[in-house]
This record gives structure tokens, sequence and C-alpha cells, in this order.
């Protein structure tokens, strides 16, 4: 199992239904959450002669006072061991006191993944899975959770799913939310030769499928060419092996002659930064993909950079509401360096990055935001976004049923090839 411990970007309300390491010993408290050795060593008098008192720094005091709730969760946990009525499940008290440590920040991009949890974040990097065939976009803002795409091949697309569907129940109970994805997830994978009823809403009206679970093999990238010498690379997300399938893409169209290519990262959430940094080595020449900023304001220049090399395309970007973190970082390298223009609607707006690490001995993991990302002309996108060069809305009554590379249907499809074959004139 390939395990790439590195700077990732992820929309947590996106579930994908194909669908570096810290360890902590056992020493204490003290081990797991002392910050380090303090600038001032603490003085310590003997106790003969000084009444048992001890001097210690005021750093060292304030890291004390902050340890007493920690006191607290043992004492606790005392009491559970002696008087809860039913034998306590340890384990399970524990995961949930990391859950609920990390939860306390108030980042949703922050949390604690369980052993089986880390390691199922792994298998679907892999690019296979057994379920339906099927990728989930989140939308909180409406509480509904829409196929953003349907595998080619795959039980859901033999079985009629299309994409732009709102996935609204799993078998006869489970309505689905975008708290409950994850559970409905769990449900519509499962063991190759059985079944799972899944109902749709479309169009207002419900439509329910019994649809066979199989193994389903998953491409991040789908390719072809357009007219006029136009190439088009859809990137469903930054997972996989999608970087390497994007510069096969790439070569098949330059091949083909491609002066210019037009990249689509609508409903693209993000995933591996480095992949995002791979891609954007092909188009542009040394410098910055972008720049971190931490917490005491202090700037990274250094981690994230392209070399030279580019090749000599044209390139128009299309993004959507939908299109977050590493497909921003991309996008504004792209058209902050290698005169892109960006066409389509307001991006997501997800401009802080994370790390992803284990923790314990025992397969736990978790991810912690690190800093905030610039684009390399200086322009901030978290909360913000980017704006695209051109804006096309998609009509209200266009809810995205349409094949791959549709140019008659696809209106910012359509206005990607006008803005192109004008940067070609």
């Amino acid at each position: 199992m390939r395990k790439k411990i590195a700077l990732i970007m992820i929309l947590t309300v996106t579930v994908c239904l194909l669908s570096g390491c810290m360890m902590v010993s056992g020493a204490g408290l003290e081990s797991m959450f002392g910050t380090g050795e303090s600038k001032e060593r603490p003085a310590v008098s003997d106790p003969s002669a000084s009444g048992n008192t001890v001097t210690i720094s005021k750093d060292e005091y304030e890291r004390y006072q902050s340890l007493q709730k920690f006191s607290e969760l043992e004492e606790l946990y005392y009491r559970v061991q002696q008087e809860f009525y039913q034998e306590p499940d340890t384990e399970q008290m524990l995961e949930y006191a990391s859950r609920g440590l990390l939860a306390g920040l108030g980042d949703p991009y922050t949390f604690y993944y369980s052993p089986d949890e880390f390691e199922e974040l792994f298998k679907d990097d892999e690019g296979k899975y057994v379920g339906i065939g099927v990728m989930i976009l989140s939308d909180v803002k409406n509480e509904r959770c829409v196929i953003s795409r349907v595998f080619k091949g795959s039980p859901a697309e033999e079985a009629g799913v299309l994409r732009g569907d709102v996935l609204y129940r799993v078998e006869d109970d489970l309505y689905v939310t975008p708290e409950n994805l994850s559970e409905a997830v769990n449900i519509m994978r499962g063991e190759p030769g059985t079944s799972v009823n899944v109902t749709f809403l479309r169009n207002g009206e419900e439509i329910t499928f019994n649809i066979g679970r199989r193994e389903v093999n998953v491409n991040q990238v789908e390719s072809t060419m357009l007219e006029d010498g136009i190439g088009y690379i859809a990137l469903y997300e930054f997972a996989g092996e999608a970087e390497k399938e994007f510069e096969k893409a790439l070569k098949e169209l330059s091949a083909k002659d491609a002066k210019g290519i037009i990249i689509d990262l609508r409903d693209n959430h993000g995933g591996w930064v480095v992949q995002a940094e791979y891609i954007a080595d092909l188009f542009l020449d040394s410098g910055e993909l972008c720049y971190l900023v931490n917490r005491a304001g202090e700037e990274d220049h250094e981690t994230y950079r392209t070399e030279d090399g580019k090749t000599d395309v044209k390139l128009v970007i299309l993004v959507n509401e939908m299109s977050a973190s590493s497909s921003e970082i991309l996008t504004g390298a792209l058209r902050d360096r290698g005169d892109a223009t960006v066409v389509g609607t307001l991006s997501f707006g997800k401009g802080i990055v994370q790390s992803l690490a284990y923790v314990g001995n025992k397969g736990a993991g978790y991810q912690i935001t690190i800093a905030e990302y610039y684009t390399p002309g200086g322009n901030k996108v978290h909360g913000v976004g980017i704006t695209p060069d051109v804006i096309v809305e998609r009509p209200e009554d266009d809810a995205g049923n349409y094949d791959f590379a549709d140019t008659v249907n696809d209106v910012q499809l359509n206005k990607a090839l006008e803005v192109m074959r004008d940067k070609l004139k």
C-alpha cells in the first residue's frame, strides 16, 4: 500500500464511492503534550533547604497549568473504570478522546482517523474499490448530495444513474444528507456480486435502482481533441496516479498537434498538492507554484516550485463553485505565470493546506491544517476563491446530465472553446 506523507488539500465534504510519521511513546502526558525544552531551564532548589519548594520558569508554569485539563481526563477515565455499570470499551473511549481533542480546534479540515479509516483512505487512492461506481459531491449549502461523476463501465452507469442526479435514499431507511453521507457510502460499498437499492431525485422525481456491486477501476483523467486544434483534458481529482494520467493525455494531444489545451477542473475538490505541482510543471518554467504562510506570518517560498521545460501551448481553465484546494492552486499558478484564461464561476475558496501523518503505534492517523497558501502573484484564496476572467453561469434548469466533452449542451465548455479560439488567433 502506497502511503504518501505529504501536504494534502482535501475538501472533507466530498466522498468518492469507488466510493511523515509521528510515533508517541508511552512516557505519559508530559511526553505527549509537552512543547519541548523551554528556552529557560527550570531552576530547582534543594527541597531539604527550602521547605520542599521548587522554582520553575513562567513558561514551564503555564505549560503545567495547561496540563491540568489532562488530569481531568485521567480522573474521568478512572471513574469510568470504577463506576460505569457495564464493562467499558477502553479503546473506543480513547479514540473518541482523540477525535474530540482535534475537534476542539474548530477546524473542519483537522481531524483524527482510526486505523481502519486511515487504511481505507489510502485504499481509495489506489484507483480500485468495490462499489457501484459514482463520485458524490456534498452540497452543504443546499443540504444535498449530488452525483458529480458516473464511472464508465460501472454498475451505476449500466443501471442508468446520471451525472447531476441527487442521492436521496440508500436501501429503505437511510435518507442521505451531507452529515450521514459516509454511512451511505459504507452501505453502497460491499462484497462483489451483491446489490443495493439506491434512490435518486431527477427533475424532482424519485428513481430507484437496484445496483450490483463489483470492482470499479477509477480513472482520474479523460481527454479528447475538439475542433480547431484544441485539446480538452478533464481532471476529476488529484488522487491515484492523476499526474501521470494527465501527462499521458497531454502527450497524446500534443502528438495530434494541439495548439491549445482546455483544462476542466469543475467539481474537482482537490487532493495531493504534489500532483498539482507536477501538472503545473508541465506548463511552467522555473518558479513558484504557490507560497505558504504559517501562523507566525512566516512565508515559505521554497516548498512548492516548478522547473524549466514547459510545454508551449495556450491554456484555458474551467472552474466552478466546487473547484477547490489543489484545483485552485493549479489554477492560480497557471493564470499568474502561464497566461491561462479562467472561465466559469467563482471557485470554492479553500486556501489552506493540511499535513497528514500517523499517530501512535496502531495505524491511526490525523490531518491538521498547517498553513494558508497564496498564488504566485500574492493573491489570497481562502474564503475568497478565484474569480474567473470570463464568468459563465450554468442555466438554472441545467442539472449537468450530459456526456463528457458535450459541446452542444455544456454552455461553459462552449464558452471555453470560444475563448481559446480567440487566444489562438
